[in-house]
């Protein structure tokens, strides 16, 4: 199986333990197990003293039955026989690719996004139309083109929402909207949702699976929840056949999720209310913090994100991303990620996401460095 190289977690991989100022990561502020304790009013010595009476077997297979009931607290319609969990939503998401998709399948990917929900598929012989996300649009999915593209039928359509690189959110309206496309084309449709919930403001932000009956959420502990270290996701679908295709296929490549990654899951889920406030407070601050920033930079702009962790920011400098990228991180040791990760250019996406003092020091980093290129006397975009 051919795949193309994944750009974004190639670029993670090569910098970012060497960042000084990280604001490329895309998980709200990482918490240890000892503050987990702290959110959840969790006594460690009987949390400690229960898990180590338990012997490391494989577990539920299935899912530990608390961090099953955990899940479905985050959706309307869904029940514990209605998720599958999986390593990380990038397993989440290459296995529904593994258990679903065939050579020659019509599959239609959002662009930009997270790249495995185009080039896996595309690596399976699928034949991938892309659907482009664009500025002008506020980086919404346009139903006509969407339409178009499905005419004729289509096996799965991609989404992510909130998306990933800009922080676009689509709403009800919006979202009910692509369901009857999809119904049109007679299509599963994914929705990656690792950000949902992360709004800016409080409305609530229905998922795929509680409003398609192919509809099909990505979720995970990583964004979210601040528990990036658990690998833990979990595909959630009413389909039955896809659930069937889906637990076949798991034989294979997972036997069962970890049991302590289940059962840290299953408290942090158990007061999924404390750990959305603390994220909610931190990307709302730094929003504004990185909204300010934008406001008095004169060679940078974006469309504000509406959700999420990340924004899709530009610049005008005539040189090409990869380039502008290395040169701030070498130059400053602030880190973000290069528009050309995402088919774009002249960009950059920044996780606004970590500890303030981290995203202050960054983006003082950040226009350190653009005074540097005015002195060079680079060139500015003209168009």
């Amino acid at each position: 199986m051919n795949i193309s190289p994944f750009r974004v977690e190639e670029w993670m991989n090569a910098y970012e333990t060497g960042a000084r100022f990280n604001i490329a990561e895309t998980c709200v502020d990482s918490v240890s197990m000892n503050e987990l304790f702290a959110l959840t009013g969790t006594d460690p010595a009987a949390f400690w003293e229960k898990l180590g009476s338990r012997r490391f077997t494989y577990g539920a297979i299935q899912g530990d039955p608390a961090f099953l009931e955990g899940v479905c607290g985050l959706y309307k319609t869904l029940r514990p026989e209605n998720i599958v969990p999986t390593h990380g939503a990038a397993g989440a998401n290459h296995h529904l690719f593994y258990s679903l998709v065939e050579p020659g399948d019509k599959v239609i990917s959002v662009s930009p996004t997270y790249q495995q929900l185009y080039s896996i598929p595309a690596s399976f012989g699928a034949e991938v139309h892309i659907l482009p996300l664009r500025r002008e649009n506020g980086f919404l999915p346009d139903p006509d083109e969407l339409r178009a593209l499905s005419s004729g039928g289509a096996k799965l359509i991609c989404l992510n929402n909130p998306n990933n690189p800009t922080g676009a959110l689509m709403n009800t309206a919006l979202l009910e909207e692509m369901v009857s496309i999809a119904r049109e084309a007679g299509a599963y449709l994914l929705c990656d949702e690792v950000y949902r919930l992360l709004n800016q403001d409080d409305t609530w932000t229905e998922s795929i699976a509680d409003l398609y009956e192919k509809g099909i959420s990505v979720g995970s502990m990583s964004k979210v929840f601040s528990l990036a270290g658990l690998r833990l996701g979990w595909i959630g679908t009413r389909d039955e056949a896809l659930l069937r295709s889906a637990w076949s296929h798991r034989d294979y490549d997972h036997i069962s999720c970890g049991m302590f990654d289940e059962t840290a899951a299953a408290l942090a889920l158990g007061h999924k209310d404390a750990l959305l406030a603390r994220s909610r407070a931190i990307v709302r601050e730094n929003l504004a913090l990185l909204d300010e920033w934008i406001n008095n930079q004169p060679h940078a702009g974006y469309v504000k994100p509406q959700a999420g962790t990340t924004a899709l920011v530009f610049y005008d400098f005539d040189m090409p991303s990869r380039t502008f990228c290395e040169r701030l991180y070498h130059e400053t040791g602030a880190f973000v990620t290069p528009g050309e990760c995402f088919g774009i250019e002249h960009c950059m996406r920044i996780g606004y996401a970590s500890d303030k003092k981290t995203l202050e020091e960054g983006l003082a980093a950040m226009s350190g460095f653009f005074k540097t290129l005015e002195k060079e006397g680079t060139a500015i975009c003209q168009d």
